[in-house]
């Protein structure tokens, strides 16, 4: 089956759906006060403790705003939040061409969004992990949904912003206030570069992790049947 071949984009992409879901909760009260004052009609889409930490921020207008991903998927989160992102219809609705009919087709079979902004921050892989200490509190905070849609939405920078530093949030904040709501492709484009840069030296501090602590043996953490 041959790639897609995208040849209509839009320059600057109102931002009407969104996915909030982040470990770090730092500058989540500005930005999620912000989204909803910048982006008219927004309805943003979360999980677990984010979900709940939008609750509280948003107050009375959570309930029009805040949609649970657990509602959207119709599936419970897995115990230990371990699947909670990994689904069909999130990644139809970042992956999706806004001008290709059968795309369009999909989304109305299954009820898809078209997502417009993914926020999201890592498990802190790098803080837990060390030579000498416990492999399983490192092995747990290997993020696995966290970087697929992040990387989803950086790959369709074409129409998706993908946002994983809350060093940003000022800046795409000050230009949705700016734009009515809006976020341009060049903007679009940096925050794509930023997400595959952050992926990809959070999957190297892994490899070099797993390697370091394959040579030295897991220390007996486990009982091995």
């Amino acid at each position: 089956m041959p790639f897609n071949h995208v040849s209509r984009i839009d320059d600057r992409v109102p931002v009407r759906n969104a996915i909030v879901s982040v470990y770090d909760k730092i500058g989540l009260p500005d930005l999620a006060r912000g989204l909803v004052e910048s982006c008219p009609g927004i309805r943003i889409y979360s999980t677990g403790g984010t979900l709940s930490a939008l609750r509280t921020i948003l107050g009375p207008a959570a309930e029009r705003i805040l949609v649970s991903m657990e509602d959207y998927t119709g599936q419970p989160e897995m115990k230990g939040g371990l699947v909670k992102t990994l689904d069909w219809r999130i990644y139809l609705g970042l992956l999706s061409e806004p001008y290709d009919p059968e795309h369009a087709a999909d989304r109305a079979r299954s009820g898809a969004v078209a997502f417009d902004l993914v926020v999201g921050n890592l498990y802190p892989f790098g803080s837990v992990s060390s030579a000498s200490g416990p492999f399983e509190a490192a092995r747990q905070n290997i993020d696995i949904g966290g970087p697929c849609m992040l990387r989803a939405a950086a790959k369709n920078f074409l129409r998706v912003a993908g946002v994983c530093d809350p060093g940003d949030y000022a800046a795409v904040l000050g230009e949705l206030r700016e734009t009515g709501g809006m976020l341009g492709l060049a903007t679009r484009a940096r925050l794509a570069r930023k997400v595959f840069d952050t992926t990809s030296r959070y999957d190297a501090a892994i490899a070099a992790f797993l390697g370091s602590r394959a040579e030295a043996g897991l220390g007996g953490e486990y009982e091995v049947g």
